[in-house]
């Protein structure tokens, strides 16, 4: 499951992340090697890009994470989650939700059934529900279901594109969890 993960974070910045960048900015009209260079050039994706490089290379050499890791994650991961919402809740206006609201249905079809599809099939299909009773394929249809995460909500904010709609489609999500985790709880107790 860490090898979804992995390729979920190499996607979101090294695809995600530079797309956005290109739909943002007024580049977009520039030749390929122009955008190239431009991206090569970007903080957020280079930083990115090598901490998943350089973590990758850590866990291949089999290297010991510090014991005081467990502290500093335990203190950090809480602390900038708080961060992460503040600042998304200083961004964000409840009352366009409605502007966006035929958007937002659409993202959430996307989210919650399009991409648990195609997640659930092949994984289906690869034998991960005849491995720990199941536990594998119960793993990637909860981790498919989940909504727009922070990730979503960065590009808009540091590209100039539409932060309304990133925000509403969020929230959407996020509160379609209400409908949603019954839902998946059923599927997953099935399994």
């Amino acid at each position: 499951m860490a090898i979804y993960k992995l390729f979920e974070e190499l996607a979101y910045y090294g695809i995600g992340f530079p797309i956005a960048k290109y739909f943002g900015s007024s580049r977009h009209d520039a030749p390929a090697r122009g955008l190239l260079k431009h991206l090569a050039h970007d903080p957020y994706i280079i930083v990115a890009l090598s901490a998943i490089t350089i973590g990758g290379l850590l866990n291949i050499n089999s290297i010991q994470r510090p014991e005081f890791y467990k502290t500093v994650i335990s203190v950090f991961v809480p602390l900038l989650t708080v961060l992460l919402l503040i600042s998304i809740g200083m961004a964000m206006k409840l009352r366009k939700i409605g502007a966006y609201l035929r958007e937002c249905v659409s993202i959430a079809l996307i989210k919650f059934v399009l991409v648990p599809v195609l997640a659930f099939l092949p994984a289906y299909f690869l034998g991960y529900g005849d491995i720990q009773n199941g536990l594998p394929l119960k793993v990637v249809l909860i981790l498919s279901s989940m909504p727009v995460a922070f990730n979503a909500l960065i590009p808009p904010s540091i590209y100039d594109l539409d932060l309304d709609l990133a925000n509403s489609c969020w929230f959407f999500t996020t509160a379609s969890l209400v409908i949603v985790l019954p839902m998946l709880s059923m599927l997953v107790n099935s399994i």
